[in-house]
């Protein structure tokens, strides 16, 4: 089992948010994508918390996919299924047989800072297709505003991820709504948190739901 201090450290305050966006439909069963479950901490602990969910992690590499097995093994959790191979930047129909309207939800934590533009693209079209009509997108991370970097540390952030891989980096939430958009989703709401670094309103979750236009 592979382990992530920053998720360990995190997780409640994420799933808190979770808890909230999700609460009025506490009283049926739901089914869940995550994309880029990483060492998959994440998940169980959302599993033990927000039992009426079923969740479907899932990330591209193996080392992950084992680390999620073995926590599954571990901790015992009956509403977590077992972890799927997924590359977002692929077609939606290659999703490891995910079909159209098939998910609640799709969470995504931190992908999209560390990912190619093709992959937020991904994201949206695949999020537009498999989510049911009362679906929801919630993806978390740091971001630009109208083409800026606030605060200095967000800055920082954004050059380091570039460092790693020029085609990484904050994405800006107005062209992510405008992805949505096209995928037939609308923005609902942008929770900001601090919860990632020392720095104040550093990330937000932004909340997207299926629309009929």
């Amino acid at each position: 089992m592979l382990l992530s201090p920053l998720a360990e450290r995190n997780w409640e305050d994420v799933c808190s948010v979770l808890e909230e966006v999700l609460e009025d439909q506490s009283d049926r069963e739901l089914f869940a994508l995550e994309l880029g479950s990483g060492t998959g901490q994440h998940v169980i602990h959302f599993a033990r918390k927000i039992p009426f969910i079923t969740w479907q992690p899932s990330d591209i590499k193996e080392e992950f996919l084992d680390s999620i097995r073995a926590y599954i093994v571990a901790a015992k959790v009956t509403n977590v299924r077992q972890p799927i191979h997924l590359d977002a930047s692929e077609p939606w129909d290659k999703w490891a047989g995910l079909t159209h309207n098939s998910c609640d939800a799709v969470f995504a934590i931190n992908l999209l800072q560390y990912s190619s533009f093709t992959t937020a693209q991904g994201v949206f079209i695949g999020a537009g297709q498999i989510l049911k009509e009362d679906g929801i997108l919630i993806i978390y991370g740091a971001y630009a505003m109208n083409g800026m970097i606030t605060p200095s540390c967000n800055e920082d952030l954004d050059a380091e991820i570039k460092k790693m891989n020029p085609e990484w980096g904050l994405p800006d939430i107005d062209v992510l709504r405008q992805l949505a958009f096209g995928n037939r989703l609308r923005m609902e709401r942008i929770v900001s948190s601090s919860i990632a670094h020392d720095c104040p309103l550093i990330c937000f979750y932004l909340c997207y739901s299926v629309c009929t236009y």
